[in-house]
């Protein structure tokens, strides 16, 4: 992702909590660290002032990182999927979807984490406001695989399009977020019923085990790593640089304060 947003011209800047400081860039040592996973937890936007007050190392989870980019000033974020609504009986939503609603910035993924009920994921985008752009794709991906067959409020093929929609919105005053989304990359993306198959099992298995809340997606995705021989790391890996990349074009974009 580094090297992706680099050599489209922007400067990348992870967002964590660095022992108590909430920070947009990591340098390289605590990067390691990070990446290690030891002694690092995971907090969403109700975590972050526990983190920052008990001097703790967090991961941001993508409501988290939105809190965190609009304190230092950014305007677009990348990720691989956000979060939103589960696929289980007792209602479980994501802290993404409500930060997504009241976070001014664009925002670039491959759609909502293919474990998640992704038709009432996008009703609820709907419902908070959120404006969902497909970025050369008439459907909503699905994150490791690319057709949903849920088509997309619009599509915008030219990123200069898509910068000019998300000043309109700031001109308005509008709190949302622009969500960019744009299918995984087409040698890595799966076939929907490999991915479908993998997410049934993985959700039995987790009814079985008891593993609900925050700890429920990390879990599944790990789940389908393993049932498809790595194959979904494989995908998420090939999303986050497309998504990397793309996100830095539309931040040179948005830096060229014109439309020419």
């Amino acid at each position: 992702m580094d090297a992706a947003i680099r050599g489209a011209g922007a400067v990348p800047a992870i967002t964590a909590v660095v022992g108590g400081q909430a920070v947009a860039g990591l340098a390289p040592d605590e990067l390691s660290r990070f990446l290690s996973g030891r002694g690092v937890s995971k907090a969403s936007a109700r975590d972050l002032s526990v983190a920052i007050a008990e001097r703790h190392d967090a991961a941001t989870t993508v409501a988290a990182a939105l809190l965190v980019c609009r304190s230092a000033g950014i305007e677009v974020f990348a990720t691989g999927g956000i979060g939103g609504v589960h696929r289980t009986p007792a209602f479980d939503e994501s802290a993404d979807l409500l930060e997504l609603s009241r976070t001014p910035m664009i925002v670039v993924c491959a759609g909502a984490k293919s474990v998640l009920d992704l038709p009432a994921t996008i009703e609820r985008l709907e419902t908070l406001g959120v404006t969902v752009i497909g970025y050369r794709t008439s459907e909503f991906p699905g994150f490791h695989y690319a057709s949903t067959g849920i088509p997309v409020p619009t599509r915008q093929d030219d990123i200069a399009d898509i910068v000019a929609t998300y000043r309109a919105q700031r001109a308005l005053g509008h709190p949302a977020a622009v969500l960019v989304v744009q299918q995984p990359p087409p040698g890595a993306a799966l076939e929907r019923d490999v991915v479908e198959t993998a997410i049934a099992a993985a959700l039995s298995g987790a009814r079985e085990a008891g593993i609900r809340g925050k700890d429920a997606t990390p879990w599944l995705l790990s789940e389908l790593g393993r049932a498809t021989g790595g194959r979904t790391i494989h995908v998420n890996l090939a999303l986050l640089e497309a998504n990397a990349r793309l996100a830095a074009e539309l931040s040179v974009r948005l830096a060229r304060r014109d439309d020419s």
